[in-house]
């Protein structure tokens, strides 16, 4: 392993100040639990259901953030990558979300045992779904037949908190392993990560394909698709990089990363930001065109509901959401990201990762919620859907997020001050900065 020597800038090799950090904590933990309560509220004033499927949608997409977070980890230790080094510590922060994203996802569990068809209609057998515009029972539906040992509610459960132990305890691998290495520099810490990344990363995408597939694409157990697991991996990656282009620009407008961050650190996260732009297009895109071109009725039909209501064939409101992803998830960033001045312009990238992130959160809204559907067999429409408890959710779960964040953020270095790629980090591509 070959390494390049730099001189740390002053205040890289201490820990960041603590207490703006428990400052910002303490703040961030009141508006979460603050969002959780209005949630809680929600349940009360409005149909469970609707709460039920904002809360489904919320941890849907901050578990996908830290997802994406721990899979750039474990393909920064697998790549040996040099240039990610610093950006690799602000992901470790992260990391420690997963413990509390288990216990706030415990809720969905109770929905699960004890009133499951608010959400999964297949785990009620006795379920008519000529309630929803179906027809006859679930326990007689021969498709729910075929799937139902995957879909029952006890390996949902187990499937469930099984990857979230195994999310909590790789991340706690990479923490343990990178914060140990600032204090005795030995390399068997990067060569453990290593292993761990190796058997990690199969792991991860077994386990996120599972979850994603029991959480949201059972909901409408009836539609087929071999794709989507890798629809979400796309999506949890973009809004990982883009969480990390955030944290590195405030991390340097603070002041913490002044002599740290270079234009090509930015120029670096920007190309990959743009590569997952072009790899979600082609996924969905080819996911599209192919059930358009077959034509087959198990599968039209998740699309047709999306794009027009069942009960008069009029456009709906969800196919014009359809038509903002279609331009905000790849035409607005794809054109945006391929200039290099807007990829190193810190006062215009981080807003870019901002909106591929909220692009990412209306995307997962136009999985979930369609399938709440109206006795006709139409969805609520998009307006109508309960997006006040959507925005609670979102803002209370992130309110933990980000608290978590905060909170470990003091406890180690600003930056892996002993790995053996920080000098190679540090001077990434200087010479050819602009």
């Amino acid at each position: 392993m070959t390494t390049r020597t730099a001189t740390l800038p002053a205040g890289a090799a201490s820990a960041p100040a603590s207490a703006p950090a428990v400052n910002k904590a303490t703040t961030a933990l009141g508006i979460g639990l603050a969002g959780i309560a209005l949630t809680l509220v929600g349940a009360f004033v409005d149909k469970p259901a609707t709460v039920a499927v904002s809360w489904l949608v919320g941890m849907t997409f901050w578990t996908g953030i830290a997802l994406g977070v721990l899979l750039l980890v474990m393909i920064h230790h697998i790549f040996d990558a040099g240039w990610s080094t610093v950006l690799r510590r602000q992901y470790e922060h992260v990391l420690a979300v997963f413990p509390w994203l288990l216990l706030l996802f415990v809720p969905l569990l109770g929905v699960a045992w004890y009133d499951p068809t608010l959400l999964w209609k297949w785990m009620d057998p006795a379920f008519d779904l000529a309630n929803v515009g179906g027809h006859g029972l679930v326990g007689d539906d021969p498709l729910w037949a075929k799937k139902s040992a995957f879909l029952n509610r006890e390996f949902f459960t187990g499937c469930t908190i099984f990857s979230f132990l195994a999310w909590w305890f790789l991340s706690s691998r990479f923490r343990r392993n990178s914060f140990s290495q600032d204090a005795d520099g030995d390399l068997k810490w990067t060569y453990s990560s290593r292993v761990w990344s190796a058997a990690g990363i199969p792991l991860v995408a077994v386990t996120l394909t599972a979850c994603i597939i029991l959480w949201v694409k059972s909901m409408e157990y009836h539609w087929f698709s071999t794709m989507y697991g890798v629809w979400f991996f796309a999506g949890c990656i973009r809004a990982a990089l883009s969480l990390g282009v955030v944290l590195l620009v405030w991390l340097w407008s603070r002041g913490d990363l002044k002599g740290i961050l270079n234009n090509n650190h930015l120029h670096s996260i920007g190309q990959l930001m743009l590569a997952f732009t072009v790899f979600w297009a082609y996924v969905t895109f080819s996911q599209y065109f192919l059930i358009w071109n077959a034509n087959i009725p198990e599968e039209t039909f998740w699309y047709n509901v999306r794009e027009m209501n069942n009960s008069d064939g009029q456009f709906n409101q969800w196919g014009w959401v359809g038509m903002f992803l279609l331009f905000g998830h790849f035409f607005f960033p794809f054109f945006l990201l391929l200039s290099y001045r807007f990829k190193v312009t810190k006062s215009i990238i981080p807003w870019i990762g901002v909106f591929i992130a909220f692009v990412f959160l209306i995307d997962l809204c136009y999985n979930i919620m369609p399938a709440k559907k109206l006795p006709n067999g139409d969805p609520y429409p998009f307006l109508q859907s309960g997006l006040l408890w959507n925005a609670t959710a979102v803002i209370g779960i992130g309110g933990i997020f980000i608290w978590s964040y905060l909170r470990s953020f003091p406890t180690a270095k600003l930056i892996p001050i002993r790995d053996p790629r920080i000098g190679e980090s540090l001077t990434h591509h200087e010479a050819s900065a602009l």
